[in-house]
């Protein structure tokens, strides 16, 4: 052994990345940063990661405790925001990073910012529109699949399907989900389903990731491609907080991959348990309808016709016959009651008779137009009559007039 060898110090790992923390925690004060939120995740623990970026660069930065506050600023991949705090560095991975302090909102970041200006243009062209979106089969026989052969998205839609729908026919057009290029492919894949392999439904997916991750769903070209589809089209882009440009323009959004699984499958067990609800429903109704048709036929064979339908014959025709004879008396008596009004009726109609009047000695006295002469005002002395007897008519002239003299009004 050289004396050199036996002088040398040979450090670890940890004490290295001891001392590169103690030089840069040492060289650095805290200091406002501004930056882009990325890849923010907000922890069960209340702790908040995130990286920080320009047009150049990133930093990871980490924000202990400050859950609340992040969520109460509104801080979202995207955001542009100034964070107080001091450079350090975490030794279990000999990473440096940014420890935050405080945070603010500067304003949007650039892809945000571009995000919205797209997500407000397509609106207005409407894009998003309900009464454009097309209904989702409720049972497809064939699904085109868009997203990456080799993303855990696939593996997690293929396993559901193996479980729920065995049979279904998928079919995977392979696309890239992120990086320069990606909705270009994305946007053939769904017209490939289109025109040359027709499908039922088409499922556009990725898993989660920062908003520069699923970016390229954000791009027009794939956006419009979308909107113009025949066939409906699911996207299934990311987690459940995550909103992207091709959502918004789909015809059905779900939040996984794993749910647009579910979905397509066609819900084959609550169908199945439709049907035999169905099934038992029908048996039962059919079941009622012949019991209750067995007991109407019970009801005949036990009456009394069928036992001896000659005597059954016999009472009919002898209730006819009673029905034969009440009607008969009804009528006689209706009869004699209105031959006695008629009697009464005529008697009424021969008393006022004036021929009977004229038959008792009375005379009917009229002048030569046939008008009634009822006064000696209308007889004068001279005037001929006609007097209307019993047997005939006789002429008479007025000789002479006798009037009673009028009595004074007492």
């Amino acid at each position: 052994m050289t004396t050199t060898q036996a002088t040398e110090r040979i450090l670890t790992v940890s004490e290295v990345n001891r001392v590169v923390r103690d030089l840069i925690e040492g060289s650095f004060m805290p200091f406002w940063l501004a930056g882009e939120v990325g890849s923010l995740v907000v922890h069960n623990s209340g702790h908040v990661y995130l990286t920080l970026k320009d047009g150049k660069s990133q930093l990871r930065a980490c924000w202990f405790g400050g859950a609340a506050a992040c969520r109460k600023l509104g801080i979202a991949n995207g955001s542009l925001i100034e964070v107080f705090g001091q450079v350090g560095v975490y030794e279990v991975r000999g990473e440096y990073q940014f420890n935050i302090r405080q945070a603010r909102l500067a304003g949007v970041g650039d892809l945000q910012k571009r995000f919205e200006e797209l997500k407000s243009k397509l609106h207005a062209e409407g894009l998003f529109d309900a009464a454009r979106k097309k209904p989702i089969p409720l049972l497809p026989g064939r699904v085109g699949v868009v997203t990456s052969r080799d993303g855990a998205a696939l593996r997690d839609f293929l396993r559901i399907i193996g479980e729920r729908n065995p049979k279904l026919d998928i079919r995977i057009y392979p696309a890239a989900v992120q990086g320069k290029g990606a909705a270009r492919q994305v946007a053939q894949g769904v017209r490939f389903f289109n025109t040359v392999f027709p499908v039922d439904v088409i499922v556009v997916t990725r898993g989660g990731g920062s908003m520069e991750d699923l970016w390229e769903f954000n791009e027009e070209i794939l956006a419009r491609t979308i909107a113009a589809s025949r066939i409906p089209v699911i996207s299934a882009v990311g987690h459940e907080i995550d909103f992207t440009i091709s959502d918004f323009v789909a015809d059905l959004r779900v939040p996984t991959p794993s749910a647009a699984a579910l979905l397509v499958s066609g819900k084959i067990e609550e169908l199945t348990e439709r049907l035999r609800r169905a099934v038992k429903d029908m048996k039962q109704l059919t079941t009622f309808s012949l019991d209750r048709s067995k007991l109407k036929l019970q009801n005949l064979l036990a009456g009394s016709w069928l036992r001896d339908p000659v005597r059954f014959i016999s009472d009919k025709r002898q209730y006819l016959d009673e029905l034969s004879n009440r009607a008969g008396r009804a009528a006689a008596t209706l009869l004699n009651s209105n031959r006695e009004k008629v009697a009464r009726i005529a008697a009424t109609l021969e008393a006022l008779n004036p021929h009977r009047q004229l038959e008792r000695g009375y005379a009917i006295v009229t002048d030569e137009a046939g008008h009634v002469v009822q006064s000696t005002a209308d007889a004068p002395v001279g005037k001929r009559l006609a007097l209307q007897l019993a047997d005939g008519k006789v002429g008479v002239t007025v000789s002479a007039s006798d009037r009673p003299e009028k009595v004074p009004a007492p």
